[in-house]
C-alpha cells in the first residue's frame, strides 16, 4: 500500500471523531498562542527598554561614593554626599576632550493652578541643557527666571509654554519657557516628569555645597572605557571618592535580565503545550483501542508495522499542523492584546524579533503533537493480528 492511502485513513478517522479531534487541536492552539504571545511580549519589553535606555549609551555617570543616604533640599542629597568643585575640576581634566555636565538634583512640591504635586528637580548650566535634552516646544533656558518641564509633567498638569507654576515651600513662581521631548528612562537624569532650572536659580534657592552627579558625554562608544579608567585613577587612587558608572554596561546587564524574563515567560506558555500533548496522547491511545480490530484486518492483508505506524503518525501530525496554523494566526491577536494590556504600546508587534516567535510557537506545536503520537503509533504497530481480529 502506498502513502496516500494511509494519509486518507488518517483524515477519515479524524473526521469520524471530529469532536475529540477538535478538542485535542484546541489544546495545541492554546499552547501555540500562549508561547507566541509570551514571546512577543518579552521581545517587545526588551525592545522598549532598549529604546528608552540607548539614548544614554554613550554616557558616564559619576556620583559620590557614599551614595546619598541622607536627604536634603526637598529630596536632594545632603551636603555630605556631594561632588565638590575641586572634584569636578579633576573629573573635567580626566575627561578632556569630552563634555562634562555637572548636575544638581532633588525633588520639590509644585503647584499649578489649584493642583499640587511632586516633581523631580534638576539644576544645570544653561549651556549644558541642549547637550543633554531635546526640545519639543518653546525654547531652551536662557536666564535664571524660567524653567523647562518634561512632557509627562506638562501633560499631567496641562502646562504649556508661558504657563506659570510655583515651586518649593516658599512658592517661588517660575514661567515655563520650554517643553522637553520625551526621553524615557535614563541613568543620568529622568526628565519626563521633571522641572529643569538653571544652576544659578538652584544655587540661589538652595545654596548647595556641591553637585549631586556629573555626567560625561563621550564622543564615541570606543572611548568609554578609557575615560572611565582616567576618572577612576584621578579620584579614587588613594581612597574611593566617587562611583563611576558606565551606562553601556548597565544597559547590557538590564537587557540580559529582561531576556531571561522573556525566556521564563515563554517557558510558562510551554506548560500549555505539555497539557495539549497529554490530550493528544490520550486521543491517539483511545483511537488505537477503538480500532484494534481494524488494525488486525490491515495486518492480516499484508500491511507492515511501519505502515501502521505511519497511519497513526499522520493523524498526530495533521492535528499538530492544523492546531499550529490556527494558533499562529491567533497569536497575532494574542500578542496585540498582551502588548496593549502590559505595555500600552503595540508598535513593537511587527518587529522581526517579535514575529519570529510565531514560527517558533508553531514548530513547538507540531513537535509536541508528533511526539505525543509516537508511542500510540508504536503500540498500534505491535498489535498481534490474530488477537486484534478476535478483539470486540
Amino acid at each position: 500500500m502506498n502513502r496516500p492511502i494511509f494519509l486518507l485513513f488518517a483524515v477519515r478517522n479524524l473526521r469520524l471523531h471530529w469532536l475529540r479531534s477538535l478538542l485535542a487541536m484546541i489544546g495545541i492552539i492554546i499552547g501555540v498562542v500562549a508561547i507566541t504571545s509570551m514571546g512577543i511580549l518579552g521581545s517587545s519589553l526588551v525592545l522598549s527598554i532598549s529604546e528608552d535606555l540607548t539614548t544614554v549609551g554613550d554616557t558616564i555617570v559619576v556620583i559620590p561614593h557614599t551614595g546619598g543616604s541622607a536627604m536634603g533640599r526637598g529630596g536632594g542629597i545632603a551636603s555630605d554626599d556631594l561632588i565638590t568643585s575641586r572634584q569636578l575640576e579633576r573629573i573635567t581634566r580626566a575627561s578632556v576632550p569630552h563634555t562634562v555636565i555637572p548636575v544638581y538634583s532633588g525633588g520639590e512640591r509644585i503647584r499649578v493652578g489649584g493642583e499640587t504635586g511632586y516633581a523631580a528637580l534638576y539644576g544645570m548650566r544653561t549651556s549644558d541643557v541642549p547637550l543633554l535634552l531635546e526640545l519639543s516646544d518653546g525654547q531652551y533656558l536662557r536666564g535664571a527666571s524660567g524653567a523647562m518641564v518634561g512632557p509627562r509633567l506638562a501633560e499631567t498638569y496641562s502646562m504649556k509654554t508661558g504657563s506659570r507654576f510655583s515651586i518649593g515651600a516658599f512658592g517661588q513662581s517660575l514661567r515655563v519657557v520650554g517643553i522637553l521631548e520625551e526621553r524615557g528612562m535614563g541613568f543620568d537624569i529622568n526628565s519626563d516628569n521633571a522641572v529643569i532650572v538653571s544652576d544659578r536659580w538652584f544655587e540661589s534657592t538652595y545654596s548647595p555645597t556641591g553637585y549631586d552627579s556629573v555626567i560625561v558625554k563621550v564622543r564615541s562608544l570606543e572611548e568609554i572605557e578609557g575615560v572611565k579608567e582616567s576618572i577612576e585613577k584621578s579620584l579614587n587612587r588613594r581612597e574611593t571618592e566617587v562611583d563611576v558608572y558606565d551606562t553601556r554596561a548597565i544597559l547590557s546587564t538590564i537587557l540580559e535580565t529582561f531576556g531571561r524574563i522573556s525566556t521564563f515567560t515563554i517557558a510558562i506558555g510551554g506548560i500549555s503545550l505539555i497539557v495539549a500533548g497529554v490530550s493528544i496522547f490520550n486521543v491517539m491511545m483511545m483511537s488505537v483501542m477503538e480500532r484494534y480490530r481494524e488494525i488486525g484486518v490491515l495486518r492480516s492483508i499484508g500491511c507492515l508495522r511501519r505502515e501502521i505506524r505511519r497511519m497513526f503518525f499522520y493523524e498526530s501530525l495533521l492535528l499538530g499542523i492544523a492546531g499550529s496554523l490556527v494558533g499562529g494566526l491567533l497569536s497575532v491577536a494574542g500578542g496585540y492584546v498582551a502588548l496593549l494590556i502590559m505595555l500600552e504600546n503595540t508598535s513593537y508587534l511587527l518587529a522581526p524579533s517579535s514575529l519570529i516567535y510565531i514560527p517558533i510557537g508553531m514548530v513547538f506545536g507540531v513537535g509536541t503533537s508528533v511526539l505525543s503520537g509516537l508511542y500510540p503509533a508504536w503500540k498500534a504497530s505491535e498489535a498481534n493480528p490474530i488477537e486484534a481480529l478476535r478483539h470486540e
